[in-house]
């Protein structure tokens, strides 16, 4: 019974999403106040009704209801109890629940953070979030029930899939959810804007905190589930651009534009039109993901459905979402105002640039992503797009991007004599140059890679330390350090970061393949790797090859390492668990292969990666600022209607 109260409860969440796309749209538009006011309740009804179906499905899990066919399929009795949570976001019914939880989510804290705006505008941008939520229950509920019975009831489940039991299934959807759905309230906001016609300081102001909390996220989202790949697939590669990994890092990109766009719009009422239109990619970029994750369409271990009717609704919805704000910005675009003038050496240029270069990134893996699906389409045969592509033209893409970055801050709106940051950054400059021929010459196992890459890092983190000075010593004469800016120097700090383990990882990495016996030690990068053998484990719903490796250097042991090849008692799939021990210099990895002979003999995959770490502390940083930014008080302040801040 209480499966199909779930379903009730999904039911009357459609038609709350309805009424909250009909009445509070309607009341803006002919001034009822209270069809607007409506507009809150039905906000918190829907979120109410959405938990409950979601904590229903949760509980089916636990007490393993295998009549319900999503449970069948995708639990055992076996499975852990941690696990039993993270199954209901393991396949595509539960995972899109999980979508429409967060989005109705999102849409309680836009009607319970938005009481000192306008009642139009919160009639509206609920109004928008409503139709949204409208089409994901309606996808729901028409083509993926979650709560479909199996009649007869299943005796035993399949099973979660083994490649998903890890404690980043936790937090790795959750988390990149958060960011996917965040962005449609930059969405709803744009939109409202449109319908209202009326572009100024205060909309975006009202929308800049929303925004970069849903970058933030996103940028969790993305790195966690780089190190979960990292950890778990076996190959030790930290991005694959695989094509769903790139689904979730174009509206990252296209975030990252929209925040800088936001800034400009609303300190200096400039480019407008262009910030409505990323407001409006960005969400459109997370519905793709969307589209190409349940589609079918797509071979990727992020994969989760291959049902044309549900691929069919997705490309429809997707239709009419982005074709009809786009319809509404066509229309309404051309009236809006252009702001204030400015000339070629001023801030509003270089962020402008930074615009470019990132929605250009963006479209360059859209291209890479979407062309192989279009050529299939089109009969020109199987096309395959891979790193060589996307791993080039993005760094040539991003290379004038780490250029510019410690420009922005130190330039002036609207004009500047750029001789001025010239001078500042001139000994950084000269800094970063100094740093990249040493590298070069003296880095152990170095690359022109690796000087490249730490020269580019050198640069924005001496640029952004400059920037910090300058501030702090203006704040002693009376000058503010807003959180904004402090927000701003930790993401650009992480940029740097990232950079340079980026590229330190990728010139100076290390990798042997070895047909291991039990005695024998193996030499990598001046660490020995001793091959004890390999013993069977019972674990609670698999049985394993447990490995024992004994890492030492120079005589003293630094490790002892436990790489697995498990087999699940459920379905019968083997999966790789490899071992690491990690640091933030480096990270020694070792991956079971396959056995050899009857004497003990395994293939192992050996790995030496210095400064790996350093590409998820500068996520860390990045995410920290998108979140610290908000703690701005301008965001908390009105601003005066028609006029830029």
């Amino acid at each position: 019974m209480l499966p199909e109260l779930g379903l009730v409860s999904l039911a009357l969440a459609l038609m709350l999403s309805l009424a909250l796309s009909v009445l509070p749209l309607l009341g803006a538009h002919r001034g009822h106040a209270a069809w607007m006011a409506t507009a809150r309740p039905l906000a918190y009804a829907l979120l109410a009704a959405v938990a409950v179906s979601y904590g229903l499905l949760t509980w089916a899990f636990l007490v393993h209801d295998f009549s319900v066919a999503y449970v069948a399929q995708n639990s055992n009795s076996l499975l852990p109890r941690a696990y039993q949570y993270t199954a209901v976001w393991s396949a595509h019914e539960g995972s899109l629940l999980l979508w429409l939880l967060f989005l109705v989510f999102w849409t309680a804290l836009v009607a319970r953070f938005s009481r000192k705006l306008p009642a139009p505008v919160v009639a509206r941008v609920l109004a928008v979030m409503g139709m949204v939520a409208l089409g994901f229950l309606a996808f729901t509920l028409f083509t993926s029930n979650p709560f479909e019975r199996l009649l007869p009831a299943a005796m035993e489940g399949r099973d979660m899939n083994p490649l998903l039991q890890d404690p980043g299934m936790i937090f790795h959807p959750p988390l990149l959810y958060m960011g996917y759905v965040g962005f449609a309230v930059a969405f709803a906001f744009a939109v409202a804007a449109l319908i209202d016609g009326k572009v100024d300081a205060q909309w975006v102001r009202w929308s800049r905190p929303w925004t970069n909390v849903a970058w933030a996220f996103l940028t969790l989202g993305i790195a966690l589930g780089s190190f979960w790949a990292y950890y778990e697939l076996g190959w030790g590669g930290w991005w694959f651009w695989d094509p769903v990994e790139n689904a979730s890092f174009m509206p990252w990109l296209v975030g990252a534009a929209l925040l800088h766009s936001q800034a400009v719009t609303e300190k200096r009422g400039s480019f407008p039109g262009w910030t409505l239109l990323l407001a409006i990619a960005a969400f459109s970029l997370s519905l793709l993901g969307t589209f190409l994750v349940r589609s079918g369409v797509l071979t990727s271990v992020h994969a989760f459905a291959s049902d044309p009717e549900r691929g069919m609704f997705i490309l429809a919805f997707l239709v009419i979402v982005i074709g009809g704000s786009l319809l509404l910005y066509a229309l309404r675009a051309p009236k809006l105002e252009t702001g204030k003038p400015f000339t070629a050496a001023s801030r509003e240029t270089f962020l402008l640039a930074n615009n470019l270069l990132l929605t250009a990134a963006a479209a360059m893996i859209l291209l890479g992503t979407l062309y192989p699906l279009l050529a299939e389409a089109l009969d020109l045969g199987k096309i395959s797009v891979g790193p060589p592509y996307f791993g080039l033209l993005f760094i040539l893409l991003m290379a004038p991007l780490v250029a510019l970055v410690p420009f922005g801050p130190l330039t002036r709106w609207q004009r500047e004599d750029l001789s001025q940051p010239l001078r500042w950054l001139a000994p950084w400059a000269a800094l970063a140059l100094v740093v990249g021929v040493i590298v070069f010459f003296a880095w152990p196992h170095g690359t022109a890679k690796t000087a490249f890459g730490l020269l580019g890092a050198t640069w924005i983190l001496a640029g952004t330390a400059r920037f910090a000075w300058q501030r702090l010593r203006s704040s002693s004469k009376g000058a503010k350090f807003t959180a904004e800016m402090t927000g701003m120097l930790l993401a650009h700090a992480g940029i740097g970061i990232f950079v340079a383990g980026v590229f330190i990882t990728e010139s100076t990495s290390i990798e042997r393949d070895v047909a291991a016996r039990p005695g024998q030690a193996f030499e990598l990068r001046g660490y020995d790797f001793a091959f004890e053998g390999v013993e069977k484990v019972q674990g609670p719903n698999y049985l394993a090859d447990r490995g024992t490796v004994v890492v030492s250097r120079d005589g003293r042991e630094i490790a002892v390492m436990h790489p697995e090849k498990r087999a699940y008692a459920a379905g019968g799939q083997v999966m790789t668990e490899a071992a690491l021990h990690g640091g933030l210099h480096r990270d020694l990895y070792v991956a079971l292969g396959e056995p050899l002979d009857q004497s003990g003999g395994w293939a192992l995959r050996l790995y030496v990666k210095p400064w790996i770490r350093l590409i998820w502390l500068g996520s860390l940083f990045m995410a920290a600022g998108g979140f610290v930014v908000v703690l701005d008080r301008r965001f908390r302040r009105p601003a005066t209607p028609g006029a830029p801040a």
